[in-house]
């Protein structure tokens, strides 16, 4: 799997100690999010925003946009695309490591997304053998979850979680964000589901200052 343009990269105003890999929606790109995260991290935090590749999406009638693998259903408990989530979670991966042989720890690396991208950085994380400092998860769901816990890495077991979902989505249900944090806090303890009321499938001022206590907490000054 390979993106279908380089990444958005924003560098840290300060000497350069964490970063944050964050990942958009189906048809969006890595300039969709990339002003935004950059707005909320501390000046030492490089914030990076891949751009998807570019395929059929079934959901869409088989359309083709960007799309960090397939969506077979709005349904739960329905068909999901593995072989295209576990090829994005190897990409993913490769751009940890990245960033790991630049002198970035991996407990320094933050990985987050929204919707589509919110679910891939779950995936990655809870699967990944070195401890990552956490995950940002934005109206969002498990993917694969029928997997858990068995496939749960222990480097991971403790890694801090912030989900976010309003509860007026109806492109990925509040009530499928909300089982999805639910069934995680039985094997992933440090996690919070916060709910915005009235907000759909979008974000809010009060989402992007929660999420910017959390990266400060979770990614302190070194």
């Amino acid at each position: 799997m390979s993106m279908s343009a380089p990444p958005v990269v924003i560098q840290a105003k300060e000497e350069h100690s964490a970063t944050i890999l964050f990942f958009h929606g189906l048809g969006d790109s890595g300039h969709g999010w990339a002003s935004s995260i950059a707005e909320i991290v501390p000046s030492y935090v490089k914030v990076i925003c891949p751009t998807a590749p570019i395929g059929p999406v079934t959901l869409n009638g088989g359309y083709s946009m960007t799309s960090w693998f397939d969506l077979l259903t709005l349904d739960a408990e329905g068909p999901e695309d593995e072989k295209g989530i576990k090829a994005a979670g190897e990409l993913v991966k490769s751009l940890i490591e990245e960033e790991e042989k630049r002198g970035i720890p991996t407990k320094r690396i933050l990985i987050g997304g929204f919707s589509q991208g919110g679910g891939l950085s779950i995936h990655t994380a809870l699967r990944y053998d070195k401890p990552l400092a956490g995950i940002l998860a934005l109206s969002c769901w498990l993917p694969l979850h029928k997997d858990y816990p068995a496939v749960l890495n222990p480097a991971n077991k403790d890694i801090s979680i912030l989900m976010c979902h309003g509860d007026a989505d109806v492109i990925v249900p509040y009530p499928w964000g909300k089982k999805s944090a639910d069934m995680m806090k039985t094997f992933v303890p440090n996690i919070e589901f916060k709910i915005y009321s009235g907000m759909g499938h979008s974000s809010c001022p009060q989402e992007m200052r929660d999420a910017r206590e959390f990266i400060r907490k979770i990614l302190p000054a070194p």
